[in-house]
């Protein structure tokens, strides 16, 4: 190889531009050593590094490339790369790689910002920045004071590893919350690229209630229940403790009230698309709930969910008896689920995704290779791998890599 050159062409996008190029080179027997290219906007940035070899004529070549350019109204560039220099960067090979993922109702130039000197601040280097999210209309922000729901998402890929990923995490989670976005921070290996399982938990995740404060409601001690479960969520008191304290005042309550809250449950915000492609991706989907199976089966009627494992209300005489039975599934059950359900399934814990709000779900949020905290209170938000608080659950697709023009 006679010499090493990158070749940088920038222009108004058309079909052909790289096509007729690369002939050229093909001419000349070119090696061609890196490519890449991006489109924003309809400009086109293609970057090619060739190695010339001994025989070829270097001048002749960068001639007719830059004719050709210059015939299809692209500016282009040419920087020669010393042998040092393209083998310290052949040598960065295997290099540890994450992918920053930036989620938000609209992204903002302050959010890139920030978490692009966080990252370098953390010495990362940047190799792509990818839009996820659909094109933006410029009636998006006529859209959002409707109440239409709009999202956005940037996902970037990142060369190198932190030195302190928890002090990296921690910063990521203050311009989260003071910007009122979402980062998520991932290794970039193979089994981000290849989960099969996600399990979710039920109440104030895939619907925008807690049913046993419903049933509280209907009972009349709907206060009382409601400032336990709260207790419950922020992990201050043990769940099997509150769940039986809740319980015992739902004693009596009429089993009608059952089917009549079931149909009249919240759904969460993009639940339903979000199912619909996991299970057409081939994922299995599972319910892990401290709520009850009566709701839990309502929902795997309604959106085909693999798994449902909650607890049992028992009734006697048309009457809730204010006890379960069973197995109550509290935090370290749900746990045992996902290990089981993934045996069962012959996946790794790495290839799961596990997906709550409560403190009791951090037991299946730490063991999974994706545990996120959804609208999760604080504490539960800080102890997740990852969390999403400004989006639907939708959002979800994201952090595996899928694009809104992937359609299925």
């Amino acid at each position: 190889m006679k010499e090493i050159i990158l070749l940088n062409i920038s222009g108004q996008d058309k079909p052909g531009v790289t096509s007729s190029i690369t002939s050229i080179l093909a001419q000349f027997e070119i090696d061609i050593l890196d490519i890449g290219q991006a489109v924003i906007h309809n400009t086109l940035s293609l970057g090619i590094l060739i190695g010339v070899p001994a025989k070829a004529e270097a001048s002749s070549l960068l001639r007719d490339v830059l004719f050709k350019a210059h015939e299809m109204d692209m500016h282009i560039r040419f920087e020669p790369v010393t042998e040092a220099e393209y083998n310290s960067w052949v040598g960065e090979q295997g290099k540890s790689r994450h992918i920053i993922t930036l989620l938000a109702r609209k992204i903002t130039a302050e959010h890139i910002g920030k978490v692009t000197q966080t990252a370098a601040d953390h010495g990362l280097n940047i190799d792509n920045i990818s839009r996820l999210s659909g094109r933006v209309s410029i009636g998006a922000a006529a859209l959002e004071k409707s109440g239409e729901k709009t999202r956005a998402c940037v996902e970037f890929s990142v060369r190198g590893a932190p030195a302190d990923s928890a002090q990296l995490r921690e910063e990521f989670l203050r311009i989260a919350s003071d910007l009122d976005v979402d980062i998520a921070f991932q290794k970039d290996d193979i089994y981000r690229r290849n989960r099969r399982l996600v399990v979710f938990d039920m109440d104030s995740t895939l619907i925008e209630a807690e049913v046993i404060d419903e049933l509280a409601k209907e009972a009349g001690v709907g206060e009382q229940v409601a400032e336990i479960t709260e207790a419950a969520m922020r992990g201050e008191i043990d769940f099997t403790e509150s769940f039986t304290r809740r319980m015992a005042l739902l004693k009596g309550l009429d089993e009608s009230v059952l089917e009549r809250i079931a149909h009249s449950l919240p759904l969460t915000e993009g639940v339903e698309e979000l199912v619909s492609k996991l299970k057409a991706l081939g994922f299995k989907t599972a319910i892990l709930s401290g709520g009850f199976n009566y709701f839990g089966n309502y929902l795997q009627q309604k959106m085909g969910f693999d798994y449902v494992y909650a607890n049992e209300l028992e009734i006697v005489d048309g009457k809730v008896t204010g006890n379960v039975t069973g197995t109550v599934v509290d935090g370290k059950r749900k746990a045992e689920l996902l290990r089981k359900i993934a045996g069962k399934e012959g996946v790794s814990l790495e290839q799961t995704i596990a997906v709550g709000d409560g403190a009791n779900d951090l037991p299946m949020l730490s063991i999974a290779g994706l545990g996120i905290a959804f609208r999760a209170k604080p504490l539960v938000r800080q102890s997740a791998k990852q969390a999403i608080s400004t989006l639907g659950l939708d959002g979800i697709l994201y952090l595996i890599g899928f694009r809104d023009r992937d359609t299925l």
